[in-house]
């Protein structure tokens, strides 16, 4: 019969250097401490955040969708993958008939559109591979340019679209895939935001995990 024990570090969080053997770490009950993948990602420096307009200096998004133009995006070149896990969009005034936003990818890096450093979500983390663009597609602004969307070649993660109507609308979006999608680079991963009308005001973010392809492939 084996014997099986788990070292019992419930009160103290050792700090070892990489490449040692540990015990495992166990709780009191002797329970096994288990980190799930996003906040290990985190904890390593791996997850990043991107984001548009602010709740005191909100973005304006796009009267309709349009194909090739969105308001934030990022890129992961050959060899690098991204995994984005999570995106929240808070429309600040709804003076059209519809708010619209969709998240896609493509296998073609954006273009046009001002450079964003991506913010890591560890304070003290490495810079990001990858890199992204945030350009909001209202105000007869051109927004961040992407490729063409087709029904071949382009993936669909979220969508959303909402009619305005006497103030009864939801004012947020939050978007927290059960299965994430896994971007190997060449990839582009963007937000579109737009409303019927009038282009709505808007601030929001998204979330990523970043990881050498090497690791998932």
């Amino acid at each position: 019969m084996s014997d099986q024990r788990i070292f019992v570090a419930h009160d103290t969080v050792a700090a070892s250097g990489e490449g040692a053997w540990v015990p495992k770490k166990g709780n009191k009950l002797g329970f096994e401490v288990i980190v799930d993948f996003y906040t290990q990602m985190a904890i390593e420096g791996r997850a990043f955040q991107v984001r548009a307009g602010t709740i005191s200096v909100p973005a304006v998004g796009d009267i309709v969708i349009t194909d090739t133009a969105a308001d934030m995006c990022v890129d992961a070149a050959l060899g690098t993958t991204i995994i984005p896990v999570y995106c929240n969009i808070s429309y600040n005034l709804a003076a059209g008939t519809l708010f619209e936003a969709a998240g896609k990818s493509v296998a073609t890096a954006s273009t046009v559109g001002a450079a964003f450093v991506p913010l890591n979500l560890k304070s003290d983390g490495p810079a990001a591979v990858s890199t992204a663009r945030v350009a909001e597609t209202g105000s007869a602004a051109v927004g961040v340019t992407v490729t063409t969307e087709a029904a071949t070649t382009t993936l669909r993660h979220f969508s959303f679209s909402q009619p305005i109507a006497a103030g009864a609308w939801d004012t947020w979006y939050d978007w927290t895939p059960k299965s994430p999608p896994v971007l190997n680079g060449v990839r582009c991963f963007y937000v579109q935001i737009a409303g019927a009308g009038t282009g709505p005001s808007y601030y929001a973010h998204f979330d990523y995990i970043e990881v050498p392809t090497v690791n998932v492939s």
